[in-house]
């Protein structure tokens, strides 16, 4: 079988095809990464199966009366299984040379082939990547059910805020939800971007599709490629498998890039190719996939800077922001601060099993004076910790120790470097209102090494 590891908990699989071996020898496959496999003779059984649970991946043989190589019964029941269960990821198989018939099966709403006789790692691979579209696929209509059940199904109620920035903001998400176009999400870290790439996802016609996630900013140079893209096995020195790129994963819905700004140029073009083309092949296969998908994109740079400075390309830059979002920080809006608390007490309240903590308006007035350099993000961390620390029924200043002095004493005593370095971030901060590039200015070091130690120390 390879080496291919793959942990168990990966949903229920079917698989229907008259040859018993055949049968076996999947399940022998299958059984140990997947939670269960029911195996049938005929898919005439199916409607039945599907009425006593849950089918998460089908593997289907295409053909069953002798001497057939159409694959008549198999594009009929991957149809019917369309009005049945349109979830279902369906992967056909198929025999070796039959390849009209796979592009039919596909064609029909089968999302993957597989020729007999297979290679075990390309099964496997193929069935895991079903399961994940199908896991997305239920993830969205769990989602959709349960805006359903509410008075005001509206996705923009994710975000908190009732200030005029952000009601600028939910005005220009509620624009361009139900539209296609590209949309680019400027903001500093921590302002809550993908949040509202969800809310435009989930006010768009592909809400009931993937909205699938690339952090570029974690993405080393060399996963690029494959991470987007894919790859099929072989492709590279550690390419056990075939692999779905994160672009296909979104195909019907909508890809999230976040921290675009950090794409080195060499990939950008490699983007804009796959972009414009609306064309992409997985890493070591000539075979062509065609992309139908929204593209929200992210970052906290200036990227028109960037632009201007030729570090990001600019066909690239006017092919993502056919319509630009800014996101206020939580300096510029502090009237949603006492909202911001107040949300995020419930949430860690019920988690930590603390319902009698309360806030006070002197706190939350304390709270408000405080620049936030680290936005929502920080607040949040500052919200959860002071719940967990707390020693009375009302919060109060001293849960929080940065609220304690209006600029940071200096470590007096010590030479450790990290903690000189963190009192010199968070004096800068605090003495610049939480303006990064004022304070990354006087530090003398760039926005970027800014941001990456206001993470290091949790700012």
């Amino acid at each position: 079988m390879g080496k291919t590891q793959v942990k168990p908990g990966k949903g229920h699989i079917v698989v229907i095809d008259d040859d018993p071996y055949i049968l076996l020898s999947i399940k022998m496959l299958l059984e140990a990464h997947v939670d269960s496999v029911t195996c049938l003779h005929s898919p005439d059984l199916l409607p039945e199966t599907l009425a006593a649970r849950q089918i998460d991946v089908l593997i289907l043989d295409m053909n069953y009366s002798a001497g057939s190589n159409e694959g008549i019964e198999g594009l009929h029941w991957i149809k019917q299984l369309h009005h049945l269960d349109p979830s279902i990821s369906i992967v056909a198989l198929t025999a070796y040379g039959e390849i009209d018939l796979a592009v039919k099966a596909v064609r029909a709403g089968a999302i993957e082939f597989v020729s007999k006789p297979w290679q075990n790692d390309k099964l496997l691979t193929t069935v895991l990547a079903a399961w994940k579209l199908n896991y997305h696929r239920r993830k969205s209509d769990r989602w959709q059910a349960t805006f359903a059940r509410n008075a005001d199904p509206d996705p923009i109620d994710q975000i908190i805020g009732s200030s005029a920035p952000m009601k600028e903001v939910f005005s220009m998400i509620r624009k361009v939800g139900p539209t296609d176009a590209n949309v680019l999400i400027l903001g500093e870290n921590g302002t809550g971007k993908e949040l509202v790439a969800q809310a435009i996802h989930g006010l768009s016609r592909r809400r009931e599709e993937a909205c699938v996630s690339v952090d570029l900013g974690a993405l080393s140079a060399g996963l690029f490629e494959s991470e987007l893209f894919g790859h099929v096995k072989g492709a590279f020195t550690d390419a056990k498998a075939d692999r779905m790129g994160k672009m296909e994963a979104a195909n019907g819905g909508t890809l999230f890039l976040d921290e675009i700004g950090n794409l080195a140029l060499a990939h950008q073009s490699k983007l804009l190719r796959a972009l414009q083309e609306r064309k992409i092949s997985r890493v070591g296969s000539s075979r062509v996939i065609d992309l139908d998908l929204r593209l929200i994109s992210a970052t906290n740079a200036s990227i028109s800077s960037m632009v201007s400075g030729g570090q990001f390309r600019e066909d690239l830059f006017y092919r993502i922001n056919t319509i630009e979002i800014v996101i206020p920080p939580l300096r510029d809006r502090r009237e949603d601060i006492g909202l911001l608390a107040r949300h995020f007490l419930g949430r860690y309240a019920r988690k930590y099993h603390r319902p009698e903590l309360s806030l006070g308006d002197e706190l939350i007035q304390r709270l408000m004076r405080y620049p936030w350099p680290g936005n929502v993000r920080e607040l949040q961390h500052a919200m959860e910790r002071a719940v967990i620390m707390a020693t009375q029924d009302r919060l109060s200043p001293t849960d929080f120790f940065f609220l304690e002095q209006e600029v940071p004493d200096s470590p007096a005593g010590t030479l450790n470097l990290e903690e000189l370095e963190a009192w010199a971030i968070r004096t800068a901060l605090v003495k610049h209102g939480g303006n990064v590039s004022q304070a990354a200015r006087e530090l003398g070091i760039t926005r970027g090494a800014m941001y990456r130690r206001m993470e290091k120390y949790g700012l």
